[in-house]
This record gives C-alpha cells, sequence and structure tokens, in this order.
C-alpha cells in the first residue's frame, strides 16, 4: 500500500488532534466524548443522535524498521531520531482521523448523506462490537464463497 502523504510533515501534535476531535464533534452536537490509548491502538468515542460511535486507531509499532531505520540506506538511526519518526507517524494518523471524522460531519451536515450511513461501521452495538466489526467478516466470507449470505440482504428483498 503506498504511503499517505497526507499530513505526512504535520506539526500538530496528536494531543492537540484529539482535542480538535473533541470540539469539532460538540460543536456537531455529539453530547459524550471519551479516548482512550494503549501501546498498539488509540480509541476515540462518542454518543451523538442517539448512537454511540468508536473509532479503534491502529497506531504504528516503535520498534518497526520504518522507525529504527533511515528510508534510504537502512542505517540505524539513534533511539532520539527513532522516537522522532515515531511520532511523526503518531501525529499524521491523528491528522488523518480528525480529517475524516470532520469529512464525515461536513457530509451529513449538508445532505450529501445521513449521519447513520456515515458512521455505520463504527455504530457501536449492545454487545460493543461495531457494525463493521460484525458485518466486514461476513463480506469477507461472501467474496470467499462467491454468494451473498441471506442475513446480508434481510430487511432488503
Amino acid at each position: 500500500m503506498a504511503k499517505s502523504r497526507y499530513a505526512q510533515d504535520t506539526t500538530v501534535s496528536s494531543d492537540r488532534s484529539r482535542a480538535e476531535i473533541e470540539k469539532l464533534l460538540a460543536r456537531y452536537g455529539a453530547d459524550g466524548f471519551a479516548y482512550a490509548t494503549s501501546n498498539d491502538q488509540a480509541m476515540v468515542g462518542f454518543r451523538m443522535r442517539g448512537r454511540m460511535i468508536r473509532y479503534t486507531l491502529s497506531m504504528p509499532d516503535p520498534g518497526s524498521p520504518e522507525f529504527q531505520e533511515t528510508p534510504s540506506r537502512k542505517w540505524r538511526r539513534s533511539p532520539e531520531e527513532a522516537v522522532k519518526a515515531y511520532d511523526v507517524a503518531c501525529r499524521q494518523r491523528w491528522r488523518v482521523l480528525a480529517l475524516g471524522i470532520k469529512a464525515k460531519l461536513e457530509m451529513t451536515e449538508v445532505g450529501v448523506s445521513t449521519f447513520e450511513e456515515e458512521f455505520l461501521a463504527w455504530t457501536v452495538l449492545p454487545d460493543n462490537t461495531t457494525v463493521g466489526d460484525q458485518v466486514l467478516v461476513r463480506i469477507a466470507e461472501a467474496y470467499k464463497e462467491g454468494k451473498t449470505p441471506q442475513m446480508l440482504l434481510s430487511g432488503i428483498l
């Protein structure tokens, strides 16, 4: 997969991007917001229009050669340089998430699509999974088997 260029040189901190997402969501009517981080993931959750939405953001591995070695000659980076390269990748991911959420909210605001359509995959179900967690597995199975499972069609046909 090609490396994204969007926000690749951003100086906006991850903290500032998270705060921007929270303010953006509040401006569009979210009445709850949470985030959490671990070594390999970050999560942003919010409540809006009667729905719980949860984004799980995969974070890069700081031990990856991408951060430990220079891109051109594969020279070993110093520990400080590796941390700096890792931080750049984390900042970029948070900027991309902020852009994506803002774009979805704008699409719903002007009527291009509905809130439910834009945030469908990230909608949290009563069992704490997301619609995407449930449906993506079934879609992969459908393509593998070459037929659409009836459950994906229920309510459509």
